[in-house]
């Protein structure tokens, strides 16, 4: 049973793109479909993480709109970061679930007992991924890689109905 989701962010919660205007200011795009799963799955009692090989204010702030107290940024070795939250929550390999686009994310995937990307991740992380997403990475692919572990464990069903009953006569 997945009780960690580990997220790289640039490409995976991202398109990849990052905007600078001229005064110097970050824009990344994020996917709020992408959001209510997180925040879904936090509810649920899963752990959610970012770890992320840039360091941004941005995400930051998004992990926080979400209720996700871990962000770990400008991390060169994920694997390191994995290893700790194993430790602290007391987790085997395989109750970590991973999703990553690019090279530095490969170890991080190759770690985790389950792992994830998005459809335009690079050839070498599709290879060992145990899920390959429909979407591209910012257009909901972790939606995506969220639904599929829940609906592995039975779970997502919980997510549906209580949005179904909110303001309902149920």
């Amino acid at each position: 049973m997945i009780k960690l989701i580990a997220l790289d962010v640039d490409g995976t919660l991202t398109n990849g793109q990052i905007v600078y205007s001229d005064s110097g200011l970050e824009i990344k795009c994020f996917n709020v479909k992408d959001g209510l799963a997180l925040s879904s799955a936090i509810k649920l009692g899963y752990k959610i993480v970012f770890i992320t090989g840039r360091k941004s204010e941005i995400v930051k702030r998004r992990a926080k709109e979400l209720g996700i107290t871990e962000c770990y940024s400008g991390i060169s070795n994920k694997v390191e970061i994995l290893e700790e939250l194993c430790k602290k929550y007391d987790l085997g390999r395989d109750e970590i679930a991973f999703m990553g686009d690019d090279l530095n994310d490969y170890s991080a995937m190759k770690f985790s007992g389950l792992s994830g990307a998005p459809k335009d991740a690079a050839y070498e992380i599709l290879g060992i991924s145990n899920f390959i997403s429909e979407k591209n990475g910012g257009e909901g692919a972790v939606r995506e890689f969220i639904e599929h572990i829940m609906k592995k464990e039975k779970l997502w069903e919980k997510v549906v109905e209580r949005y179904i009953n909110i303001g309902g006569t149920n």
